[in-house]
């Protein structure tokens, strides 16, 4: 009786259960789903239906298919250039230099920037294929969520608190072990969200990633974005209305199959010394709680990350010097200084060459002063969108069950197609007679604001519990609580926000300030709008231009404003 008991038992540890059969349908049946979309990506380039958008309703499942696996394409690649990235430059003075002021110059440069100087690379790399217009578009895809997660990580590796740090150096962790097991579980939380921030982003910019324009054709790639733009030209509300819903239902989907599973799995990396309120389980981690096989089939590959982030691998210390060493380093700064100015010096002469042979000083003052007048509309909506969203992204985040129902809707609102709203801006603006200056510019901070917002509750969600009962047991409450509590501790969380939502600011100026609804259109003062009305006329080298003045400000906005307001985050609000 024993032994069939102990064969029984056996039996019951080998076969999957219920629960691993429903969670294998749902992973079989995401396989099929990829193989579907993916072959799409391999049909020749003058194929017809590369260019055919149909907008029948029935598409809108396989176009959105299409473009979510885009999406994930680029996330996969902005995480391991974030985690390369942005170690880096938090690890190395001289890296740090140059990365992070390039840093701000990319995500300054307008999708069709990138689009205008990649598509031609990526066509050559698949001669005939449509896997090249792909690849930019998941390219487009990638410039509009890596600036972001980049950011987040950086600062958080900068802010890792110090006692943590020297308990590491008491075990004498190696340089990899220290990187796995302390910076990257403590920059978790905050990568998380703003990498579903990210997510959203790149929904904002999706229209303009999958219209690839070589020459005097352009390649509709099968898509929600393509969809949306083929609506608005066409003047179809209803099939707009309709791939906004879509849009409703793939966030919907994996926030629940993926985000909100890591975020819970993210909780557990939060620095506090006693237990804080805890959100509910989402469904996906219970159904992998209750299977069988499956966590044994998973055993594995942990076991495998396990050993991989334990190697004692000793990378080089960044960013020290020791006295021994100091004329050495002080030569290698030398050298490696020169060298990036004569590398900045060229670039310059270069562009000036360029953009000198077709236009004038007077292009140039013009180009200058349509700048600083976006600078100053995203100043001011970057004002509006703080007081307005700081107080309720704390509110939030300080309630997880509350947070947890938040996070969809909030990655709705951020995704929200900003073509959505053309059409409403621009019959507003025409039949009221409306100033564009005024009512286009909300345009410009209605994808961006989102930034501040996934940040500010990312912080509040990761301030430590033992601080807030620190604060009520000595009874802090009103301004003083929100002056030496939590917004100090929200702080580097917020520059990191504010700084992202700035760049993306400027990019979005592209798409705000100049709208069209079919054949008619709307323009509004600033570089934005001078910078789409060239691209439309194919005038390069005003795009140059335009481009040029745009980083130029960035740097300096940036250098001046944001990033010693990162340095007094860094030194002085970090939690030790």
């Amino acid at each position: 009786m024993t032994r069939f008991v102990t064969f029984a038992s056996l039996g019951r540890r080998t076969l999957p259960n219920q629960w691993d059969i429903i969670a294998l349908s749902l992973i079989f049946g995401a396989f099929v789903l990829i193989v579907h979309g993916s072959r799409g990506m391999l049909v020749p380039l003058p194929a017809p239906s590369a260019n055919a958008i149909d907008l029948s309703y029935l598409q809108l499942p396989y176009y959105a298919l299409r473009t979510t696996l885009r999406m994930f394409a680029a996330m996969t690649a902005s995480i391991i250039f974030t985690l390369t990235y942005a170690t880096i430059a938090a690890k190395s003075r001289r890296a740090e230099m140059v990365l992070i002021p390039l840093l701000d110059v990319l995500q300054s440069v307008p999708i069709l920037g990138f689009l205008s100087f990649t598509v031609t690379f990526f066509l050559g790399l698949f001669p005939g294929s449509l896997l090249g217009a792909e690849c930019a578009a998941i390219f487009a895809i990638f410039t509009s969520q890596a600036w972001n997660m980049a950011f987040s990580f950086y600062q958080s590796l900068r802010t890792v608190p110090r006692d943590l740090s020297e308990v590491v150096d008491g075990f004498r962790l190696s340089g990899w072990q220290r990187f796995w097991q302390l910076e990257t579980p403590f920059a978790v939380p905050g990568l998380i969200w703003n990498a579903m921030m990210s997510m959203s982003g790149g929904w904002f910019f999706v229209v303009a990633s999958e219209a690839i324009s070589v020459g005097d054709t352009t390649i509709k790639l099968p898509g929600i974005g393509s969809y949306l733009a083929v609506a608005i030209d066409q003047r179809r509300v209803d099939c707009v209305l309709m791939a906004v819903l879509a849009v409703l239902v793939v966030i919907v989907l994996y926030d629940q199959l993926v985000f909100r599973p890591i975020v819970a799995f993210a909780d557990k990396f939060k620095v506090e010394l006693s237990a804080s309120e805890k959100g509910d389980t989402p469904w996906v981690l219970r159904l992998y709680q209750r299977t069988s096989w499956l966590k044994r089939a998973t055993d594995p590959v942990r076991d495998a990350f396990d050993w991989f982030t334990s190697l004692r691998i000793d990378l080089p210390a960044w960013g020290s010097s020791r006295p021994a060493s100091r004329t050495v380093s002080r030569l290698i700064d030398i050298v490696w200084f020169a060298l990036v100015g004569l590398l900045a010096a060229y670039s310059v002469y270069e562009v000036a060459t360029f953009v000198g042979a077709a236009l004038t000083w007077h292009d140039l003052i013009v180009a200058m002063g349509l700048t600083l007048v976006t600078m100053l509309r995203v100043v001011v909506l970057l004002a509006l969108a703080t007081l307005f969203w700081v107080p309720i992204g704390v509110w939030v985040g300080l309630r997880p069950n509350l947070a947890e129902k938040v996070q969809p809707l909030a990655q709705f609102l951020a995704a929200f197609p900003a073509n959505v709203l053309f059409p409403i801006a621009v019959i507003g603006i025409l039949s009221f007679r409306l100033n564009p200056d005024i009512w286009l510019s909300f345009l410009i901070i209605f994808g961006t604001q989102w930034y501040i917002v996934f940040n500010v509750i990312a912080g509040a969600s990761a301030y430590p519990n033992d601080l807030k009962e620190a604060a009520a047991n000595f009874r802090i409450t009103g301004w003083s609580w929100w002056r030496k509590v939590i917004l100090p501790g929200i702080f580097p969380y917020y520059v990191t926000g504010a700084l992202t939502a700035s760049g993306g600011s400027w990019n979005a100026a592209i798409v705000a300030e100049y709208v069209k609804w079919g054949d008619d259109k709307v323009a509004a003062h600033g570089i934005g709008a001078y910078i789409a009305q060239a691209t439309d006329a194919g005038d390069f080298p005003r795009i140059v231009l335009g481009v040029a003045v745009m980083s130029v400000f960035v740097i300096m906005f940036n250098r001046l404003l944001w990033r010693p307001l990162f340095g007094f985050a860094e030194r002085r609000l970090r939690i030790n």
